[in-house]
């Protein structure tokens, strides 16, 4: 890896993503949601790339995760 490549990876912001309440009784578009996010049981955080999509999907079920740090 070059030096380049390896200042462009460095560069990536990350956030980190718990899931801190139960998806029983929710709306099926909410479990999606937790699920295209990678999140499966509670309590399990999960480091995903800061970018616009993954900070939508996090609004859209804010009752149901934290983000750390």
């Amino acid at each position: 890896m070059s030096a380049r490549t390896a200042k462009k990876a460095e560069a990536k912001k990350t956030i980190r993503v718990q899931y801190v309440r139960s998806m029983i009784g929710t709306p099926e578009s909410q479990r999606l949601v937790l699920k295209s996010l990678g999140l499966r049981k509670l309590n399990q955080v999960v480091e995903r790339d800061d970018t616009p999509a993954i900070r939508g999907m996090v609004a859209k079920i804010p009752h149901l995760v934290k983000i750390i740090g």
